[in-house]
């Protein structure tokens, strides 16, 4: 079974509401999904956007693949970028 992390259409006539879920390749837009893993309002000027990133990482690790806008709404809330860890810095004298 094919999976992808995409969008589904929710909301009134131009007024959109998207909610990111986990859905089987063959689900139609809106129909069945396995899970809802954050949502997407466009409306809001900066759109907002909510994750529940631990369980994308998890779909992720599975083998479901982001679509283009899923994809790019991940890149815009930094969710590729590595944690910055705190370095610790190095004593010239001692090395």
């Amino acid at each position: 079974m094919a999976v992808k992390i995409r969008l589904a259409r929710h909301g009134a006539k131009k007024k959109p509401f998207y909610r990111i879920v986990v859905a089987d390749v063959e689900s139609p837009r809106d129909g069945r999904y396995l899970e809802n893993v954050g949502t997407y309002d466009p409306l809001i000027d900066p759109a907002k956007v909510t994750l529940k990133s631990e369980r994308i990482r998890y779909w992720i690790g599975q083998g479901a693949k982001p679509t283009d806008t899923v994809n790019s709404l991940l890149k815009k809330e930094g969710f590729f970028s590595p944690a910055v860890e705190p370095v610790e810095p190095v004593d010239s004298a001692q090395a």
